[in-house]
């Protein structure tokens, strides 16, 4: 099987675009990974698109890549629609992948657009109960909530759940967990968000570029204790596409940028304990992931996780072996998971702050590791980064994430 590589990588600003459409969003990332690997719409011999709330929010329930990409003038090659929750656009790049081994093309195309603002600000989050098995919502929130039994909760923190997403209650729970079997404090998790906070000032495309410090983060508003405001991620609107080549056509198009997928791996969870964390989804298809790319987490420069909240960072970082099961909260509060520290996490901004529109999520975070072990990410460049890893998580299911991509990367120096 052939190895595979990426030779075009894009996203468009992630922020609040009320007067763009989707097709407007796919048009100019798909363009803009076009044009970073020096291709045209007919060399794409087949295309994977992601979205996850159009069929909600605008009745575009079937079909929407075909609607979005024939426009551009795709027509006549397969063409597959994406819905894997929060984790779709890193599964329709690991279709592509997968596709291109398989020898069934040497071009394809992977992208992601969502459009979540709308007029009505309760349907948007609405769609994230869709997320959840709707026929066992009450026991899966009675499971969550059970997570949290016998950690002390002020009394100010029992608030009514009113415009959020039921899923920062969920990442509330988690981190009640955490701080009971690990010692995890609201300031371990307000050191995570000031740092990816910080990290999207130097991110032009992220959704906010502001530097919150920690002290502003534990003062902020309250979302769903022990998680405040700047500690979650937004609702956005935005897209990212990825240009995947078989490593006969990166021969022929060149290598110099050509930045090699050493594992692309999928899994779901499985039925375990909460404290059975050696089984937990991303544990389990991280160790693929290495054991597939032939290193592991000792060798990983740079890293974007999932950080739907800062609990989320601490929990990923924790699974993917860059430290160990405890040892993320206090890990960012030294500094090693910031900049110039021992391996930089979400040197984006991360959801927290570059944002998080659920379809093009993943690959997002595919195009800010690309520029990384390319070298191109300027003021928030990663010295030395080779070899970087995402992870992206969608739904849940008992008491972990229904889904979890992996995907590692291997920079032109290192191919």
């Amino acid at each position: 099987m052939t190895e595979v590589y990426v030779t075009g990588a894009s996203m468009t600003p992630f922020g609040r675009f009320l007067e763009k459409s989707v097709k407007d969003l796919t048009r100019e990332a798909v363009s803009e990974a076009l044009a970073d690997a020096d291709l045209e719409v007919s060399d794409v011999e087949a295309a994977w698109f992601s979205n996850t709330t159009q069929g909600v929010l605008e009745g575009q329930t079937l079909v929407p890549g075909q609607m979005a990409l024939r426009d551009m003038g795709f027509e006549g090659i397969p063409m597959a629609n994406v819905e894997n929750a929060c984790a779709s656009a890193s599964t329709a790049f690991n279709m592509a992948y997968t596709a291109i081994r398989a020898g069934q093309c040497d071009i394809a195309l992977a992208v992601g657009a969502d459009k979540m603002y709308h007029a009505d600000k309760a349907r948007s989050f609405e769609i994230f109960d869709g997320a959840i098995d709707v026929h066992d919502r009450e026991a899966t929130f009675a499971r969550l909530n059970a997570l949290g039994d016998g950690v002390e909760t002020p009394p100010e923190a029992v608030l009514p759940n009113g415009q959020r997403s039921p899923f920062m209650d969920i990442y509330a729970n988690w981190a009640k967990f955490h701080m009971k079997n690990f010692g995890t404090t609201q300031k371990h998790l307000a050191h995570v968000a000031s740092k990816n906070h910080f990290h999207s000032t130097l991110n032009p495309k992220s959704q906010y570029r502001d530097d919150i410090s920690v002290e502003q983060v534990m003062g902020a508003r309250l979302v769903s204790w022990p998680l405040t405001l700047p500690m979650c991620s937004p609702i956005s609107d935005g897209a990212a596409a990825a240009i995947l080549v078989s490593e006969r056509m990166a021969r022929k198009l060149g290598m110099g940028r050509a930045v090699r997928v050493a594992a692309a791996v999928m899994g779901t969870s499985v039925n375990r304990e909460p404290d059975d964390l050696e089984n937990h989804v991303t544990r389990r298809a991280s160790k693929k992931a290495y054991e597939f790319a032939g290193f592991g987490p000792e060798d990983i420069h740079v890293a974007e996780v999932h950080d739907a909240t800062a609990m989320g960072e601490i929990q990923q970082v924790e699974n993917m072996g860059l430290c160990a099961f405890g040892e993320a909260g206090p890990a960012a509060e030294r500094g090693e998971t910031r900049l110039g520290g021992r391996v930089p996490v979400n040197p984006s901004g991360g959801l927290e702050s570059k944002g998080h529109p659920i379809g093009a999520t993943g690959l997002g975070q595919i195009y800010e590791l690309v520029t990384q072990v390319r070298g191109e990410a300027g003021a928030r460049q990663v010295e030395g980064a080779r070899r970087a890893i995402a992870e992206n998580g969608g739904g849940v299911y008992r008491f972990e994430e229904a889904t979890c991509a992996i995907t590692v990367l291997e920079g032109p120096a290192a191919a």
